[in-house]
């Protein structure tokens, strides 16, 4: 019996590459393809495949909120992560929401086959690097919601007087709080917090 799969990602060139590796292999076949969030909750009801192939950026949210969704009804749900993203807290955050795997679209096909058919089989395929970051972002003490607004704004390159300015809080406030973002993250400075937010994929540069 073949495995069936759902791709869901918004880039059509993408599905496209995806769609000719899998049909190459003759226990694999593609179930439905979708390019958001509401079409991949729409889609695994309607189909119920086997695998989702889940795409992290998509135009109306992220593949993690669609795995939530998938997954709020359909707990056996087998979804892997295929995505440009590998930020600590991207692969935390798709581990999470209950994604079964996560691979990089940098990944050859030879490992994009096994990650499916793994992933079919009831198992998981998270790389060595994946689980590493899982790992270290669990020992790490979570940003509080204003600290993530803090360090977006430094990456944005503000200085502390005008994140006060535009969070509305004072300068003092702001300094205490960038402190606490430095112990968490384990940063020396401001400077090196900002990059390691970006790595680490808790801020979207441009974004």
């Amino acid at each position: 019996m073949s495995i069936r799969i759902l791709i869901i990602d918004d880039h059509f060139v993408q599905r496209l590459g995806l769609t000719v590796a899998i049909n190459n292999e003759k226990d694999l076949r593609i179930a439905g393809q979708g390019g958001s969030v509401a079409e991949a909750v729409a889609l695994y009801e309607k189909l119920k495949p086997d695998v989702t192939l889940m795409d992290f950026s998509l135009p109306d949210g992220t593949g993690v909120e669609a795995v939530k969704r998938i997954r709020e009804k359909h707990d056996d749900a087998q979804i892997l992560m295929l995505t440009v993203l590998d930020g600590e807290e991207d692969v935390f955050r798709a581990s999470d929401a209950g994604a079964a795997g996560y691979l990089t679209k940098s990944a050859d096909v030879k490992t994009l086959i096994a990650a499916i058919r793994e992933v079919a089989n009831g198992g998981t395929f998270f790389s060595e690097s994946a689980r590493a970051k899982i790992e270290a972002r669990m020992k790490r003490e979570p940003l509080t919601r204003r600290e993530l607004e803090i360090v977006h704004l430094i990456v944005e390159g503000l200085a502390n007087k005008e994140i006060g300015g535009r969070l509305g809080i004072t300068e003092g406030t702001v300094k205490l709080h960038v402190a606490k973002v430095l112990t968490k993250t384990g940063a020396p400075d401001r400077t090196r917090a900002a990059i390691l937010a970006v790595e680490r994929g808790l801020v979207r540069l441009g974004g």
